[in-house]
């Protein structure tokens, strides 16, 4: 993977924290990660982490930047870009076309391959409207890693549970030896 370009777009939910390991192990493979930030996310993990571990800025804003167009500048970029995690908010909005921040632009925007590492609560994850996002989503071409099931948060068991970082990696670069 060196040299590879790999975006991670990174959402608000509790597995936030995996995200800073998935980029670390990103960089050990000798990928250039870039990551951009949802406002949500920077409530569970703050983007110096992930400054930090990449050596890049975190995006987070559409407006606020020295780009003109940040959203088609990430998403020409970019060979991969990775959710993780993916909440259901980013599926519905991503199923339905909706970009209201920097990273569901930059999707929409991305003729790179995606791939979403979905985490959320059990009953959201079984909810039939995930569901049928979902379905959309793989009809689009991207790539769904998990989710798992095991321990969530609040004491929750159940499917939901983010992928493991080494999970949601082989994925990547499995894809990044085809392109």
């Amino acid at each position: 993977m060196t040299g590879r370009r790999v975006l991670l777009g990174v959402t608000g939910g509790i597995a936030a924290y995996k995200s800073a390991y998935l980029a670390r192990r990103l960089g050990e493979r000798g990928a250039d990660v870039r990551v951009i930030m949802t406002a949500a996310a920077e409530q569970f993990v703050g983007r110096q982490t992930f400054s930090a571990i990449t050596g890049n800025p975190v995006e987070r804003d559409l407006f606020d930047g020295s780009s003109v167009s940040p959203h088609t500048d990430l998403a020409s970029w970019a060979e991969v870009i990775v959710v993780a995690p993916a909440t259901t908010n980013l599926l519905g909005h991503l199923a339905n076309g909706l970009a209201d921040d920097l990273l569901t632009n930059t999707l929409l925007a991305a003729r790179a391959p995606v791939v979403l590492a979905p985490a959320m609560h059990t009953e959201m994850w079984e909810h039939p409207a995930t569901q049928r996002n979902l379905a959309v989503l793989r009809d689009d071409g991207h790539e769904i890693v998990g989710p798992d099931s095991g321990e969530l948060a609040g004491g929750d068991v159940g499917a939901g549970r983010m992928s493991e970082p080494e999970a949601i990696l082989a994925v990547v670069e499995k894809l990044l030896e085809h392109d």
